[in-house]
């Protein structure tokens, strides 16, 4: 913590005084942040399609409320970015080659200029994803296995998660493990 790291060149009775000030000011920042949150959710329940693409996100192993909150908002509900490869770009998940006319030079490499929070919330999707029994965490440990570097799968883990959830959205129903596809 931060303020810890300025007990040895701060007065003790200084640092109590900060500490206390800090601890208060934390509490209203947090009471706001749920109240803040009880809003969005308000939002989200209170309008049917918000409620329904909110539902088919979620429902994607490795996305939760704080990830589909910040879909639906950077995507304008699912209208601006139509596509998981336009998403996976956006988020900076996609793979570009580094090349300049016929030469390639180097790996493949993620644009840096993404939407930060967006690949932040993909990467702790994918984290959590990877951690529990299923197919992504078998899908990882197997490419780890292969001697794939990590990052690289992991990449592709957030790149998996998204073609979920676009797939989800354009069939309209919820995410399942075990898919068939209805028959014309």
């Amino acid at each position: 913590m931060p303020l810890d790291e300025q007990e040895s060149f701060v007065s003790a009775a200084l640092q109590k005084q900060v500490k206390a000030t800090s601890k208060k000011s934390l509490a209203a920042l947090k009471e706001e942040q749920k109240a803040i949150d009880a809003q969005i959710d308000i939002l989200i329940q209170g309008d049917a399609r918000l409620s329904e693409l909110f539902g088919w996100i979620t429902s994607v192993p490795g996305v939760g409320p704080a990830t589909a909150t910040e879909i639906l908002v950077s995507t304008n509900e699912m209208k601006a970015i139509t596509s998981a490869k336009k998403m996976a770009c956006h988020a900076g998940v996609a793979p570009f080659e580094y090349r300049s006319g016929t030469s390639i030079r180097g790996r493949t490499r993620v644009s840096h200029q993404a939407r930060k929070r967006l690949k932040s919330l993909f990467h702790l999707g994918a984290m959590s994803a990877i951690r529990r029994k299923g197919e992504l965490q078998d899908y990882y440990q197997r490419k780890v296995a292969e001697g794939k570097n990590k990052m690289l799968v992991l990449n592709a883990v957030r790149n998996k998660i998204i073609h979920r959830i676009y797939a989800a959205v354009e069939r309209g129903e919820k995410y399942e493990k075990n898919y068939i596809p209805k028959l014309a």
